[in-house]
């Protein structure tokens, strides 16, 4: 038995392979090499992937209270998310212009202040921001950008309108696996690469090399880069040393560097103590540096901001940069936008009330079974509260923290989010998605083709992060030409 496209059910949501029981243009030839496999022939593509991810030693780590860290095998599901350039194209447009704003922002916050004198954005809120850090004032890092590498989630509501969901600007991880994917389908599915115009994103870690060799404050053709890790533990190793293999960088922890008297950062070595210039940090600012922030961290290195500050080494992301990483200030991006590029935002943030204002928070607060409420600066799904799928004991919780601290909450609508054919039980079900393409900032603007897409792989969730029952699907840009 085959898959009948024309059977397969949309459920009112938009969905991003199959319009009206047809497949969308960009995946006629997806769609028709699927449906033309054998129940037999699909099990042993299934079983292949699994091999593969096995063989290719592609794990993500989860937290159990009960059991600490358990390193599990990437869930991933053989049918692509497909996008049609020409579309592609206008999402890249947004994403370039929203990082512009962003780092124009988080320059402008730490030194003049202008869009706070001018009254666009409000003050009061870096006073509550846990992100805002006292200690980059007046810092002027290399090309004055502070985020180097931005992960923006994307979603598409019910209408088709692609929206911006968050950006991720301290330390955004999972362009591993989006390069991952990439492989497992050409090694499973190598035809569909011969018949399809798909864009490559195999790039991205030259690119990113690239972008933190600029960075560097000495001259020279092969910078000493780095890339910092909190070590095994961390549920995004796998991703640090993925990176730092792939761009021939070496892979550090805090005890592997240190900071001399002449303020300058050196890597201890078998040979000796040799000079850093630029650190891709994969640790949080509090922890970075005992001597600036927590003092009893062991995962930093003491007097790395101190270096920084001297412009003796270039960090990326910079520290304080995770600013523009709070959900309320997501809500004045587009005020971003008008303010520092004359322009309206190409992308749209997706409806949002902040809590702390009196008039939006009572709208909450009446509203609470039809809105999803998300405090200001977790992530991961955690949290947050999904209104419609919530008991009324749940929602009085939220209505009590927001009443507590309505600074930290905002709350938007509840989108019909997209969905993807997923295979389940050998047959393909919609699943809900979202869309996290990678944004590099450095003498050039480069933004990942795709990027990576997180599935809920239980029915009806729209829960898409992997330590919470999420999976991933490979992303294709299709040039239809």
């Amino acid at each position: 038995m085959t898959i009948q496209w024309k059977a397969y059910q949309e459920k009112g949501f938009f969905d991003e392979l199959i319009g009206n029981g047809v497949p969308r243009p960009a995946a006629d030839k997806v769609c028709a090499y699927f449906a033309s496999l054998e129940d037999a022939e699909l099990q042993e593509l299934c079983k292949a992937t699994d091999l593969v991810i096995r063989a290719m030693g592609i794990t993500f780590t989860v937290y159990n209270d009960s059991e600490g860290s358990i390193d599990r095998a990437w869930p991933f599901d053989l049918i692509p998310r497909i996008i049609d350039r020409k579309e592609w194209q206008g999402i890249e447009a947004g994403l370039k212009q929203r990082v512009r704003a962003l780092n124009l922002f988080i320059d402008d916050i730490y030194h003049q202040q202008k869009i706070v004198r001018d009254k666009v954005f409000p003050g009061g809120l870096l006073e509550d921001s846990v992100n805002f850090r006292p200690e980059c004032v007046g810092v002027d890092p290399p090309l004055n950008i502070w985020a180097h590498i931005c992960g923006s989630d994307l979603v598409r509501d019910g209408d088709g309108t692609v929206y911006v969901l968050e950006d991720n600007l301290r330390v955004p991880s999972g362009v591993s696996y989006m390069l991952e994917n990439r492989l497992v389908m050409k090694r499973v599915l190598p035809e569909l690469f011969e018949e399809n115009v798909i864009l490559p994103v195999d790039s991205y870690p030259a690119q990113l090399y690239q972008t933190l060799a600029a960075l560097s404050p000495r001259p020279g053709d092969f910078p000493e880069v780095v890339v910092l890790t909190p070590g095994i533990f961390n549920s995004a190793y796998f991703e640090h040393a993925y990176l730092a293999q792939q761009m021939g960088a070496e892979l550090v922890e805090g005890s592997d560097l240190v900071v001399e008297d002449d303020d300058c950062v050196y890597m201890r070595t078998i040979f000796g103590l040799s000079r850093v210039d630029v650190i891709y940090r994969r640790i949080d600012d509090l922890f970075m540096d005992p001597e600036a922030f927590h003092p009893d961290s062991v995962l930093g290195v003491p007097g790395l901001l101190r270096a920084w500050k001297a412009g003796n080494v270039a960090l990326a992301n910079a520290p304080g940069a995770g600013v523009a990483d709070d959900k309320v200030v997501y809500a004045y991006v587009p005020d971003m936008i008008k303010y520092y590029l004359g322009e309206e935002a190409l992308l749209p943030n997706v409806p949002t009330y902040r809590c702390l204002y009196q008039k939006e928070r009572d709208h909450v607060l009446a509203n609470l079974d039809q809105l999803v409420v998300k405090p200001a600066n977790e992530s991961g799904g955690y949290g947050m509260l999904i209104g419609p799928h919530a008991d009324a004991a749940e929602r009085e919780k939220f209505a009590d923290l927001i009443r507590k601290d309505p600074r930290n909450y905002i709350a938007q609508p509840m989108l019909k989010l997209s969905t993807v054919p997923t295979l389940y039980e050998g047959r393909p079900e919609g699943r809900h998605v979202d869309l996290r393409p990678f944004i590099l900032s450095g003498r050039d603007i480069e933004v990942t083709t795709g990027g990576l897409t997180r599935v809920a792989l239980r029915p009806g969730s729209t829960v898409v992060n992997s330590s919470q029952g999420g999976g991933s699907k490979d992303t294709w840009i299709v040039d239809l030409q």
